[in-house]
């Protein structure tokens, strides 16, 4: 009677592993965000990364380039928050979040901008993009010349509201750096922070997709971003102090998730990072000889002196500095010439780095320099 109970267990056991699978860590880990990082705006230092390299689409993410070069247009005066835009057919036929634009209907840029930021207009965008470049084409390439600039060297951009396309991408990298960068502008902080408007004297409603602006400390605005292949997108930044950090989630897998992911990264960076200020030792600075020149040696300098950088908290004592230097340097030298590298490491891993440079140009000895040389030290006595 033994063996058929055992047999019966062992079609149990099957069964129920078949139609009920152990959570292993692999099945964990395939509902992760595909990519994340957090980012120190003012500094640039990364804190935290995973797949941060990756190229993922990004979705509506898209649209913080849009915003950029937008808050530059409004910083030099080519683009004016009262002026009127027109919406094509084009831009009022744009399908998925919208503020349902008809062919020749007018707003001002404000009002554009603010559907934008605030609900991810995709008609609101190409209509603004069309009026500030002439075609959405065109304000692509102005996109992709200024991802360039900002070296964001692994993006790339076919349209400007995020729509799925398998030559549009970036990665988290790249995106913590135009966030970065967007947040220097002060013309969107109120629209960035703001959480339920109105357009068309009341007719049409704006909801931010952004739920920490209702919820996180500190928060100064940031981008969502979701289609079928780039899944829950979202990249957020907030300021405590002296911090101001960036943190960017792609490929989530609902809206909870790259919420609580980003917020878990801010927490980690404002709970365990502070800002630093590397000390300069000068006495470590050598002489370096220079040959053929019109001095014999010249004592360098540290070319990023000063700099802030970020380590975590109460720290600071266990701080290392390295100092390297090149042998010698042959004349003509040119100023700020490396000479060689200031390192500050903290556990063995670098938090700061800066050449160590020429302070001064030193030209070549040659024989008119020679004479000028004796007849000076002649005449001085």
């Amino acid at each position: 009677m033994k063996k058929p109970f055992y047999l019966l267990c062992c079609v149990a056991f099957i069964i129920s592993v078949t139609m009920f699978p152990i959570r292993t860590a692999n099945a964990v880990n395939a509902v992760t965000p595909k990519a994340k990082i957090l980012m120190e705006a003012t500094t640039g230092q990364v804190i935290y990364s995973q797949n941060s390299d990756q190229k993922l689409p990004m979705a509506s993410v898209t649209k913080e380039m849009c915003l950029l070069l937008w808050a530059e247009d409004i910083d030099s005066g080519k683009l004016s928050l009262e002026e009127k835009v027109k919406a094509s057919a084009y831009a009022s036929s744009a399908e998925g979040s919208v503020i349902w634009l008809n062919a020749g209907e007018e707003m001002t840029a404000a009002e554009l901008l603010e559907a934008v930021i605030v609900s991810s207009a995709n008609d609101a965008c190409i209509a603004l993009a069309e009026h500030s470049a002439g075609s959405e084409a065109q304000f692509v390439k102005r996109m992709n010349e200024r991802a360039r600039e900002l070296e964001m060297n692994d993006t790339r951009y076919t349209n400007c509201v995020g729509f799925d396309d398998s030559g549009h991408y970036s990665t988290a990298h790249d995106i913590a750096i135009v966030t970065a960068e967007l947040m220097k502008h002060d013309v969107y902080r109120g629209w960035m922070l703001t959480w339920l408007d109105y357009l068309r004297d009341g007719e049409t409603q704006l909801v931010n997709t952004n739920k920490l602006v209702r919820t996180y400390n500190g928060i100064l605005g940031g981008k969502t971003g979701t289609t079928d292949n780039a899944g829950c997108c979202l990249s957020v930044c907030a300021e405590r102090g002296d911090m101001r950090l960036v943190a960017v989630t792609l490929g989530c897998k609902d809206d909870d998730e790259r919420f609580s992911t980003a917020k878990e990264l801010l927490d980690y960076g404002f709970n365990s990072f502070e800002k630093f200020t590397p000390e300069t030792d000068l006495t470590k600075l050598k002489e370096i000889p220079i040959t053929h020149g019109v001095v014999e040696t010249t004592k360098p300098i540290i070319k990023n002196q000063g700099i802030e950088c970020v380590i975590k908290k109460g720290r600071a004592a266990d701080v290392k500095y390295e100092y390297t230097f090149v042998e010698e340097c042959e004349a003509p030298v040119e100023k700020g010439q490396f000479m060689g590298e200031y390192l500050v490491t903290l556990d063995g891993a670098e938090v700061f780095r800066s050449e160590i440079v020429s302070k001064e140009e030193i030209p070549r000895l040659n024989f008119w320099r020679c004479m000028q040389m004796i007849f000076k030290e002649i005449f001085s006595f």
